[in-house]
């Protein structure tokens, strides 16, 4: 699909993380959530010079054992190398679930095999929850619409890649709601089966965005690259056929479930790098939040041309009710010019029309807002602004209301 997307602002809840929350001990996944002790979530720690350390850049491993795959520190075993060099500063420790939730009884639906980053964003947003592996993302939303399952998690925005995830899209052409934010600190990890040196390996598998994410780390390795559907699924596939020669790029807690050996963290070429997921249920939404709860509304705005002019009142909507936006993503699709150059025409975006006259039907539209607000939907101020959305929008859906958790979580 041929996009022009323009995003107006940084995704604070992605950069400036708030207040630690408490997890489920009886979990087995334990997150770790950030804090705003340091730069971006990270750890205050001091280097020798005084000055504070994003990623680190001393010569041990996070395991305290072994040194960079580029030279800066020589350690025992390849298992505690970083391939970037630098130290991976453990985030505060959070003993309760995301947002406060309890996942006991519930199904949720990921994209890819065990042990996928979905999975632990899931578990980690609802400890003690069943988790569903499905081979594609569309079948994890059918499986909530068909009742299989009650939730399905998506990953929908990146500090790396934007919106680049697109899932957006498919949320649209279903009637789902948006119940839960789960932000994920996607730490990667090069794994190969037990006994494997760094050395030996010729060839590492995982995702094509986990590969281009580590690029600068396996150039300097020097291998070569295949993209297969989802990292977890690179595990599950070095594991079974028990390849020796090569690698794959996945999670530590990957590793630790498929009893695979870690030859080096923290692949990713960019110390900060999170992935922001979403929760979805039918409607209506299950989860009801209190009169005073800090939240978040999530929706979408079509229109057929005028785009600035639409921004600007959007814009002005929520800024004359002193609302502040946390995401506000401009698409255009128009069409490609015809002339000699051959351009495809873009697609239009299709959206579910939930409140059509009999059954829901799909609409297409050329240019499209995503808009994140904070308050909850039910809030006078947020209401009013989206009546005045309505007066001049040809379509405006609210896409749900949840508790707004600007935590961001580590697997490590």
């Amino acid at each position: 699909m041929a996009y022009t997307s323009s995003s107006l602002h940084l995704h604070k809840h992605l950069l400036l993380p708030k207040t630690t929350r408490h997890t489920n001990p009886s979990s087995s996944f334990v997150p770790v959530a950030a804090k705003i002790n340091g730069v971006n979530g990270h750890s205050s720690k001091k280097a020798p010079n005084g000055k504070v350390q994003i990623n680190g850049d001393g010569k041990k491993g996070v395991s305290g054992k072994g040194g960079a795959v580029n030279g800066s520190g020589s350690g025992r075993k390849a298992a505690a190398q970083h391939i970037n060099g630098n130290d991976r500063i453990h985030l505060s420790v959070s003993t309760g679930g995301a947002g406060g939730q309890d996942g006991f009884g519930l199904r949720v639906a990921f994209q890819g095999a065990p042990g996928a980053y979905s999975e632990f964003a899931a578990k980690t947003a609802l400890p003690g929850c069943d988790t569903v592996p499905c081979r594609a993302f569309a079948d994890a939303l059918a499986a909530v619409d068909g009742g299989a399952v009650d939730r399905a998690i998506l990953p929908v925005e990146s500090t790396m890649e934007g919106t680049a995830l697109r899932n957006y899209d498919l949320l649209l052409r279903h009637d789902l709601v948006v119940v839960q934010e789960i932000n994920l600190f996607v730490h990667y990890c090069l794994l190969a089966m037990p006994g494997v040196r760094a050395a030996e390996v010729r060839r590492v598998i995982s995702h094509p965005m986990a590969l281009a994410h580590c690029g600068r780390a396996l150039a300097r390795l020097g291998v070569d690259r295949e993209p297969v559907e989802d990292t977890a699924g690179a595990v599950e596939m070095l594991r079974s056929n028990r390849m020796l020669d090569t690698a794959a790029i996945a999670s530590p807690r990957a590793a630790d479930l498929y009893g695979l050996d870690v030859l080096a963290h923290g692949l990713q070429d960019e110390s900060w790098n999170v992935t922001r997921f979403l929760l979805l249920s039918k409607p209506p939404s299950p989860v009801t939040l209190p009169m005073d709860a800090d939240a978040k509304t999530s929706m979408v705005v079509a229109h057929r041309g005028g785009s600035m002019m639409v921004v600007l009142k959007v814009l002005s909507a929520f800024s004359s009710r002193n609302i502040n936006l946390t995401k506000l993503e401009v698409i255009n699709n128009n069409d490609g010019g015809g002339g000699g150059g051959g351009a495809a025409a873009g697609h239009p975006v299709m959206i579910l029309d939930t409140s059509a006259r009999g059954a829901p039907t799909l609409r297409a539209f050329p240019h499209v807002l995503y808009v994140d607000c904070e308050g909850a939907s039910h809030d006078p101020r947020v209401l009013d602004a989206i009546k005045e959305i309505e007066r001049f929008a040809v379509f405006v859906r609210v896409l749900g209301c949840y508790a707004a958790d600007s935590n961001v979580y580590d697997l490590q």
